[in-house]
């Protein structure tokens, strides 16, 4: 009675303060020892707190039935650290003390798909193969996305041939896998397979298409998929309307996307930002930037891709004051680690503006070695300009070191060379691959 009591509060449960009164009260009632109840508890625990969940766990008095083992790996797969999951896994399996069922599997393939565990990913299905759960269709679903991730595309679809039944979950599962790995025409001859056999698509699958026709720029059949949507009655959400605005815009379907975006009722960042992209790709710059002004009034914070996409507006307009307030935004008021895009979008937009000194105190100062990206656009700002502020060479010679095969290195540092009194005669391999390149159609 008093368990099923206990049981009726833990699902009412909403703070660790109430799962430490209800673990007291089970401590006073000498129920801390019923499997059930703690397995009851660990259940409820991991939805409130999965650090709490787990010491709970690791102190357990008893040894944990297989459904703890099992809940704590499902929640450790979804959070952010889901190689948590394979470690409590291959504790599992150490113990000895339970073996691991069809609801165990799904979850660890889940986290070392996540956590691109390829090693473990293979151990773990072959021991499911030795189990003899090659039969289960959850899990089965869970392997062709597990692959996927890995980008082991052939692995996703010899699993996905040997199904001896598929549903919904099936095809998206491959369809997103060959999106994954970079092979959207795969992934729109299995849609075409899937509506060949009779088929329902669901938005999740609909979403991984959409994403195959963008990769592809395939605006007709896009179009039919958006005309699918509506005639099937399947109902529009976020994930979905994102999808449709990103391939439009990348279709360069540029008033479509904004009467999609304009008709959302939530709006994800992703959704600003393909939005503020696609304005700017466009040539509506201004409009790019009071875009992104109105996302912040929204409350959203910009993440890394929408500050990219800002300021890279920034860099095709020439509009270097406003690229460096958005610069310094990032940094001071987001606390946000510039990443190598936004110092090349940087140097690249002082570069085109002649702001050549303030460039080379960027690339100076980065924390981190630049790119060659970022090195052959400030180089050929300088060559440009005639402005060679790198004239020590290190700036050049770290770029041949980088892309020492790129030939059109060679020619830019033998042009500056050349420009700025340098023969590159002193530089034989700069001198004799300038020759080449030169010489070289091709």
């Amino acid at each position: 009675m008093i368990s099923r009591h206990i049981q009726t509060i833990l699902r009412k449960s909403t703070t660790i303060a109430h799962l430490l009164q209800i673990q007291s009260l089970i401590i006073k009632t000498a129920l801390d020892y019923e499997e059930h109840l703690f397995s009851k508890f660990i259940l409820a625990s991991c939805s409130i707190s999965l650090q709490f969940s787990r010491q709970s766990f690791d102190n357990s008095p008893i040894p944990p039935p297989l459904f703890a083992w099992n809940e704590m790996i499902k929640a450790y797969s979804k959070s952010h650290t889901p190689l948590e999951s394979v470690r409590i896994f291959s504790d599992l399996h150490r113990n000895g003390d339970h073996r691991p069922d069809k609801y165990t599997f799904p979850f660890v393939v889940k986290a070392c798909g996540r956590c691109f565990q390829v090693g473990v990913g293979l151990s773990v299905h072959s021991m499911m193969l030795k189990m003899g759960f090659d039969w289960d269709l959850h899990i089965s679903n869970t392997l062709v996305r597990m692959y996927g991730w890995f980008g082991l595309i052939g692995f996703s679809r010899q699993v996905f041939d040997e199904m001896c039944e598929r549903n919904v979950v099936s095809w998206s599962s491959m369809i997103a896998a060959y999106v994954h790995c970079n092979c959207p025409t795969n992934a729109l001859m299995v849609f075409q397979d899937m509506i060949a056999a009779e088929g329902k698509p669901n938005s999740v699958t609909l979403v991984s298409v959409l994403a195959a026709c963008t990769s592809i720029i395939n605006l007709k059949v896009g179009e039919s998929i958006h005309s699918y949507i509506i005639t099937s009655g399947i109902e529009f959400h976020v994930e979905l309307e994102t999808a449709l605005l990103e391939m439009y815009s990348k279709c360069g379907c540029m008033l479509e996307a904004f009467r999609i975006f304009d008709s959302m009722h939530s709006r994800s960042l992703q959704s600003w930002t393909i939005m503020i992209a696609c304005l700017a790709d466009n040539g509506l710059g201004k409009e790019a930037m009071l875009l992104f002004s109105e996302m912040e009034r929204t409350g959203l914070q910009p993440d890394s891709k929408s500050f990219s996409s800002i300021l890279c507006t920034c860099s095709h307009l020439g509009l270097v004051e406003e690229g460096q307030i958005f610069f310094d935004k990032m940094v001071t008021v987001y606390n946000m680690r510039p990443t190598m895009e936004h110092y090349g979008c940087m140097v690249d937009l002082l570069g085109r503006a002649g702001k050549i000194e303030e460039a080379y105190q960027i690339v100076k100062n980065m924390p981190i070695e630049p790119n060659s990206m970022i090195l052959r656009s400030f180089i050929s700002a300088c060559y440009n300009l005639g402005c060679f502020i790198c004239e020590d060479k290190h700036l050049q010679q770290l770029m041949l070191k980088i892309e020492p095969d790129l030939g059109a290195n060679y020619v830019l540092s033998g042009s500056v060379d050349s420009s700025s009194g340098y023969l590159s005669h002193n530089n034989p391999q700069v001198y004799h691959e300038r020759k080449r390149c030169e010489q070289d159609p091709g």
